[in-house]
């Protein structure tokens, strides 16, 4: 029998889950890239007691599916049956290593936090970490892996990975380990060691931390996402956070690099200019097309606004005490990527496999939002570069995510560009890395296996 409180608590989540359907007629555009580009149009913010929501069921893949490529283009399952993968880091040899960890189920306090927790399972974002990374290994270049092999474990909640001067670097959620590597290992030795902590528990909302090396191997860039939606949980506890670290490894220093980003993910090096760029997904519950997500270069010593305005110098006044003083510094990013769709892979395609429009730009894994009725995200996305700069127009590369019904098959999170030039992307809810390879290159090479 339910207890009372049980009762009560049921009977809110099927209220909510009948808000979805009143919802479901918005004023969300169902344009796919209303948001998108250098000036993204901003609405006026709207408030609304329930929040929007967009919360479809989770269903996983059917034996026979896969997402959909743009035509000429092949998609296989380069590895399936991993446990929540959500990172990918391609080795010099070309082995692949995926970083599995998700949000976990934790008691609530409101009720508005035991909603939120049943919307996280039911699109398949929360559920018993599995904290390892596995690696996989294509020899013959068929598109699938023939290894697939346990290569660390034991870490908590694992997502960036770099390597630099013969250290794997792994970024833990509340910090950076590091394991000794050679080429062709299969599995880490010995225990991870330390390298630098990055704000964690005891409240850690926006747990990912990436980490990426500089091509000179000299420096790490670490990520921190916001510990709140617009610091409503007070400012002493974002001390550190919706931040970019750097740390130079040879003289071990870390320092802030950048601020104000709420919940800063992907991070790659524009193969032209060498400048960093980052993927970071902005603030909730001012409406449907508010406020764009977005891939922007990083400054040293930049503020991009967060949590007391946006698009630059325009003021969230929810957030208080407001801080003119701040936002009269803020940066405005470089180019949006839509409202609440979750952009969290980011890699610029260096390969030569493709064919010419889809190169020297930037893959985006869009993992979709609970915060957006229509949907939006739930996809790839390809953004042209030139002289440095990302461009418009922004087109779909993977979708298929959402099947027919608008149930979850799958959730990109992080894209990679793999050792012969394919697209890789960790699918979480699927469990599955999928590559994707114009159809005339899928075939393996004539001359064997890769080295």
């Amino acid at each position: 029998m339910l207890t009372r409180s049980a009762s009560l608590r049921s009977a809110a989540f099927a209220a909510v889950l009948g808000a979805l359907a009143l919802t479901a007629c918005s004023s969300g555009s169902s344009d796919p890239f209303v948001g998108f580009g250098p000036s993204p149009p901003l609405p006026n913010p709207q408030k609304s007691l329930i929040p929007i929501l967009g919360a479809p069921k989770a269903v996983g893949w059917p034996a026979d599916a896969a997402p959909k490529a743009p035509p000429g283009f092949v998609v296989t399952r380069f590895g399936q049956g991993i446990d929540h993968p959500r990172w990918l880091h391609v080795l010099p040899n070309g082995d692949v290593l995926v970083a599995q960890s998700s949000s976990e189920p934790k008691p609530a306090k409101t009720l508005r936090a035991w909603v939120q927790g049943k919307i996280m399972k039911r699109v398949g974002s929360t559920q018993k970490s599995p904290n390892r990374i596995t690696l996989l290994r294509d020899a013959n270049g068929d598109g699938v892996a023939e290894l697939k092999t346990t290569f660390a474990e034991g870490l908590k909640r694992p997502f960036g990975i770099a390597l630099a001067g013969g250290y794997l670097y792994v970024a833990n959620d509340d910090g950076v380990v590091r394991f000794p590597y050679r080429d062709g290992q299969t599995r880490a030795e010995g225990a991870p060691e330390p390298v630098f902590k990055l704000p964690g528990e005891p409240r850690n909302h926006h747990w990912t931390k990436n980490v990426v090396a500089t091509p000179d191997g000299a420096r790490l860039f670490a990520t921190v996402g916001s510990n709140s939606n617009i610091g409503e949980n007070g400012m002493d506890i974002e001390e550190g956070r919706a931040a970019i670290w750097t740390y130079d490894i040879a003289g071990r220093g870390l320092r802030l690099y950048a601020t104000g980003l709420r919940n800063p993910n992907g991070m790659a090096f524009e193969p032209q200019t060498g400048q960093l760029f980052t993927v970071v997904n902005e603030r909730d519950e001012i409406g449907n097309d508010l406020v764009p997500d977005y891939l922007t270069s990083v400054r040293d010593g930049g503020f991009y606004g967060w949590p007391y305005s946006y698009w630059g110098k325009t003021v969230d006044t929810r957030v208080k005490p407001p801080r003119p003083e701040l936002v009269a510094t803020a940066t405005p990013p470089d180019y949006g990527l839509g409202a609440h769709t979750a952009s969290l892979g980011l890699t610029f395609y260096t390969g030569q496999a493709f064919p010419q429009a889809w190169r020297g730009g930037a893959f985006i894994g869009q993992h979709g939002s609970w915060n957006r009725r229509p949907l939006a995200g739930y996809r790839v996305v390809f953004v042209p570069f030139a002289g440095g700069r990302p461009q418009m127009p922004a087109k779909e590369f993977l979708t298929g995510f959402l099947n027919d019904k608008g149930q979850i098959q799958g959730r990109p999170v992080g894209v990679a560009v793999d050792a012969r030039g394919g697209l890789l992307v960790a699918d979480d809810v699927g469990d599955m890395v999928w590559r994707v390879m114009p159809a005339a290159s899928a075939a393996p090479p004539a001359s064997g296996p890769a080295t």
